[in-house]
């Protein structure tokens, strides 16, 4: 006679649909301005290359390991839910939101900058381009923000737990989106030549 067996779970995806959907549509909206960006510099290499050298490489590159510890921090909040550890999912839920807040002042720091020398998007063809990526990344930093907030404070309420951690797997999609767009973002504006 065989054994009976644990029902198998069909695996699926973490998070709400309709917040995947999203994340699909602006992967799509920067892949877009990728290639616009691509197409632009292929026409003036010289000129974007001088552009590029005189923005501020390790700035750029704080904010990678800012927003992929944010990631990391995103990540252990929701297995910390998922273990019911939810005050440690409260601490990593905030970690991640101080390495975005470290993002958003990084960035700020380097527009005034910019700005401070007389460079706006009316300044060339890289600039308007730099400036248009980068802000609207930056406006995605800062929604993603307002979501790990909102899970925080639903969080501190006692909402989430292993008995329901999917709109916390639903914050970290999109948290993790934001990451994967600067990972591309970063190379393709601050260092490729």
């Amino acid at each position: 006679m065989p054994l009976p067996h644990a029902p198998e779970t069909a695996p699926r995806l973490r998070g709400d649909l309709g917040v995947w959907l999203i994340i699909l549509a602006e992967l799509l909206t920067f892949g877009i301005f990728f290639v616009s960006y691509a197409f632009a510099r292929s026409r003036d290499v010289a000129g974007f290359n001088a552009a590029q050298a005189t923005l501020d490489l390790h700035s750029g590159a704080f904010n990678t390991v800012l927003l992929i510890t944010g990631s990391w921090c995103v990540a252990r909040a929701v297995q910390a839910v998922r273990s019911d550890a939810r005050s440690a999912g409260l601490r990593w839920l905030l970690a991640a939101m101080a390495c975005g807040a470290g993002f958003g002042v990084v960035k700020l720091t380097e527009y005034a900058a910019k700005l401070n020398q007389g460079i706006d998007l009316t300044s060339n063809t890289f600039y308007t381009l730099y400036l248009m990526l980068t802000a609207f990344h930056f406006l995605h930093v800062v929604v993603a923000m307002l979501a790990l907030g909102y899970l925080a404070l639903r969080l501190q309420r006692g909402a989430y737990g292993s008995h329901d951690s999917h709109a916390m797997e639903t914050g970290a999609a999109f948290w993790h989106m934001v990451d994967l767009l600067w990972i591309v973002l970063f190379p393709l504006v601050y260092v490729l030549r």
